[in-house]
């Protein structure tokens, strides 16, 4: 059981989405950063200087006794945000590869090697060689 595991586990298919698991989560949080810390500020910026993270429409005020009640929609757009980066990214990403794939396929590939003469045609050539010498 333990050699059928370890073959599994060391399987090409396997290790290449154990690298896409890790590579694609470090790639998460360097997309996460990026919205997080340069454009959401940036976007608060602009649109008057307002952290977007902290925008939400509150339901109920807090009290003595209940937490506020409010639905943070301003986390919502930051998420939708950081989710389109990330497609986009991953977009292009594919897009790239699939044009480089292309051009491999596009390149011409070298021209078949003539097939070897059968006697007959090495005969006729030469028949035709001494007909063209008579005239």
């Amino acid at each position: 059981m333990l050699k059928e595991f370890k073959e599994f586990a060391l399987r090409g298919n396997v290790v290449d989405m154990a690298v896409g698991v890790v590579i694609g989560g470090a790639f998460g949080k360097i997309v996460s950063s990026l919205v997080n810390d340069i454009i959401m500020p940036l976007l608060g910026l602009i649109l008057g200087r307002v952290d977007l993270t902290s925008l939400k429409l509150v339901l109920r005020q807090a009290t003595l006794t209940n937490a506020e009640l409010a639905i943070s929609y301003g986390m919502f757009l930051q998420n939708t945000l950081d989710f389109l980066i990330i497609s986009f990214s991953i977009f292009m990403v594919l897009k790239g590869i699939n044009n480089f794939r292309k051009k491999e396929e596009e390149a011409p590939a070298a021209p078949p090697a003539p097939p070897k003469p059968s006697k007959e045609e090495v005969l006729l050539t030469e028949i035709r060689d001494l007909l063209k010498a008579q005239q």
